[in-house]
């Protein structure tokens, strides 16, 4: 535990003006990121007797070893750089929003040239319009099978288009109505862009209008006689209100706004958003998060505009947003929004009328939403609890392994060898810590041997991360910590894979305080395996002096676990808490080994002499494959036919022309499924589909 006045800036180098200050722990790791219109008062609180701070607020200055500041010009500046800063270093004693689910959006990819409505989760995507969020994905086909008897635009994938344009049939939705089938010609994509434009406008709120058009357009055809066609905008107007019904109408104004309300107690807080468009609720979320630092009301508000305004523009930010206190101080966090937003954001408390009435209601759902999951963690804590303790007195370790990470050998017939690692921390998975490693001190299929350079690998960066923090400066011993090119373990080189992050949830690595990658051990090492697999990773850590991380292996046949040294496996009963836990742990690191296998395995099949020229990029790639019609044609092209290519040069054709001279040509695929040899290089879905079934 630190003394903050080791750290103590003096009263005088402290500037009087807005900026934004990081506390840092003894190894350079960021725990803290604040904002303040004047540093020098703010910091001042946090040197005064530690008696007087919060509890929470006194751990955080007796865990850091300094203080630094960035001095900006405004307080709307300050706030930018501390949602900045919080995103790139993750501290631990900032407030931070976890949602309680993956929320799926209605969007409509109106950047093709053929927009397609589908239902989309994750990050956005630029030209891509989000409405929502749903709380199910069930809501969202519902809402759509509705309105594409009106907008019957595009909802087949990529693979369903390409198919149905090449064999000149629509699919099912063409026949039926549902689709205007632009895959085989029927609309062009003029009119069929403007038909998901509709599409938009509608799902935007702008729905009166266009209801009173198909009123006219029936009642002109009932007067002309044309029963048929009145009939079905008849029920086009009925499919339209069933689709409106959905989404109630709350704000008679039809207003456009974001209603956040906060529930909290002392240790926890939850977070409810309505999304109100046209007044009607078009979606809603919900956050949860611990509360590691002295927060109140209106800084927990602040913390939820930021994370939830962070990443956008535009009409994604509401002319109104309505919240149960206002941040303090409130003219930086509304002039945020209004930039954001592109014009004038209205940030306040509602008093009375429609508007306050529905923050009760959105407050109501932040109580049971906290509650909820205050149930479900003292629950799954609980279990998880169990579980741990079950593992320790299985295996025999003094303390619960609260950090357990799983080593997974992935192959197909011993080409593309990979490995994972996935860790669970507390008995969760922590994402933000998966690796994934290449094998590539041998060729073939030997698990025993890629886990043992696994292993290696892994625990040799940290004892390098180890080193550097200087947490460990001995030498190491003549018979230890050397790899077999005669290098310390502590300063061997590392192959870049083993830096290679899960893409969904990795962050970089650095010295600045970001968090390290392969600086904290484990407690236990679960490998997927059996006895020599076991054996192969103590080994490895033994080469490296390592005797504080315990070992073992799950083996999937009978769910055995097994020991280093040990002629019998340990079996624990089928309904052990502790055997569920590690059955996770072994089944998440064998699902990213496998996925990062296939991803190697397709980016190997899809390769072409083409990704090698120099100059040549995808766009121009594209256009010489669709000229010829394949890799075959275009390798008994010359150059001057190359040249005809648009966007080809005389020179480029040249250099294109020289490397697939160069290039042998690839034996004829074989789709494994039917035995028909494929003329055009690469090899069709179908065939990776059957090799999945031989790959481990």
């Amino acid at each position: 535990m630190a003394d903050p006045s080791s750290y103590r800036p003096k009263p005088g180098q402290i500037p009087d003006s807005p900026g934004v200050y990081k506390f840092r722990d003894e190894h350079g790791r960021v725990i803290y990121v604040g904002k303040a219109k004047s540093l020098r008062q703010r910091l001042a609180n946090y040197f005064q007797d530690l008696a007087g701070l919060h509890p929470r607020t006194r751990t955080m200055v007796t865990t850091a070893a300094s203080v630094e500041w960035t001095v900006v010009s405004t307080e709307v500046e300050a706030l930018q750089l501390e949602y900045s800063w919080i995103k790139e270093f993750d501290p631990r004693f900032n407030v931070k929003y976890r949602d309680d689910k993956s929320y799926p959006y209605l969007a409509v990819t109106l950047n093709e040239e053929f927009p397609r409505v589908q239902v989309m989760r994750g990050a956005k995507k630029k030209g891509v319009r989000y409405f929502g969020p749903y709380g199910h994905a069930w809501a969202i086909r519902e809402t759509v099978d509705l309105m594409l008897r009106v907008f019957p635009v595009r909802t087949c994938s990529a693979g369903v288009f390409k198919r149905s344009a090449q064999i000149g049939r629509p699919c099912l939705l063409g026949y039926i109505g549902k689709c205007s089938a632009p895959c085989v010609g029927r609309i062009s994509p003029e009119e069929h862009h403007e038909l998901a434009e509709e599409f938009c406008d509608f799902m935007a709120g702008r729905t009166g209008a266009y209801i009173r058009r198909l009123e006219r357009g029936m009642q002109e055809a009932a007067e002309e006689m044309e029963y048929e066609r009145a009939a079905r905008l008849r029920d086009d107007i009925g499919a339209l209100k069933r689709a409106m019904e959905k989404s109630a109408v709350v704000l008679a104004d039809a207003t456009d706004a974001d209603l956040i309300a906060v529930a909290e107690d002392e240790l926890e807080a939850a977070v409810q958003i309505f999304h109100v468009r046209g007044g009607r609720v078009r979606g809603q979320r919900g956050w949860v998060t611990d509360k590691v630092e002295a927060v109140t009301t209106s800084g927990l508000v602040e913390h939820a505009l930021q994370q939830l305004y962070g990443e956008e523009r535009g009409d994604a930010v509401p002319k109104e947003v309505l919240v149960p206190a206002l941040p303090e101080p409130v003219e930086p966090v509304a002039q945020w929004l209004s930039e954001r937003r592109g014009s004038q954001v209205s940030l306040r408390i509602p008093q009375r009328g429609d508007k306050k009435d529905l923050m009760a209601t959105v407050g109501r759902n932040a109580q049971q939403a906290l509650g909820l999951h205050k149930t479900k963690r003292a629950s799954d804590l609980t279990t998880r609890s169990r579980a741990l303790e079950e593992i320790a007195g299985a295996l025999g370790l003094d303390t619960v392994p609260l950090r357990i990470e799983c080593f997974d050998i992935s192959h197909l017939q011993g080409d593309d060898v990979v490995a994972s690692m996935v860790v669970f921390e507390d008995g969760l998975a922590r994402k933000s810590e998966y690796r994934r490693f290449q094998i590539k001190s041998f060729q073939g299929q030997d698990d025993v041997r890629s886990m043992h350079e696994v292993i290696g690998r892994r625990f040799k960066r940290y004892l390098q991360e180890k080193q550097k923090s200087g947490e460990w400066t001995e030498e190491p011993a003549d018979d230890a910590r050397v790899d077999d090119n005669g290098a310390t373990a502590a300063t061997v080189t590392t192959d870049p894979d083993d830096l290679e992050p899960d893409p969904m949830a990795g962050r970089p690595t650095d010295e600045d305080g970001r968090p390290k990658r392969f600086a904290y051990p484990p407690q236990l090492v679960v490998v997927d395996g059996g006895a020599p697999q076991v054996a192969a990773a103590r080994r490895a850590l033994d080469e490296l002096g390592i005797d504080d991380v315990a070992v073992c292996g799950l083996a999937k046949r009978l769910e055995e676990v097994w020991l280093p040294e040990e002629d019998d496996p340990v079996v624990l009963p089928r309904s052990s808490e502790g055997l569920y836990l590690l059955q996770r742990v072994r089944d998440e690191a064998h699902r990213f080994a496998i996925a990062y296998q296939r991803s190697k395995r397709t980016k190997r099949l899809k390769s072409s002499p083409l990704d090698a020229v120099a100059g040549l990029g995808d766009t121009r790639r594209q256009a010489l494959l669709k000229h010829f019609g394949s890799l075959k044609k275009l390798r008994a092209a010359t150059v001057d036919e190359i040249c005809e290519v648009p966007g080809v040069g005389r020179k480029t054709a040249e250099t294109v022309a020289a490397a697939l001279a160069g290039a042998a040509p690839s034996a004829p695929a074989v789709n494994t499924a039917t035995g028909e040899i494929i003329e055009d290089d690469g090899a069709p879905p179908a065939a990776l589909s059957a090799e999945r079934g031989q790959e481990r």
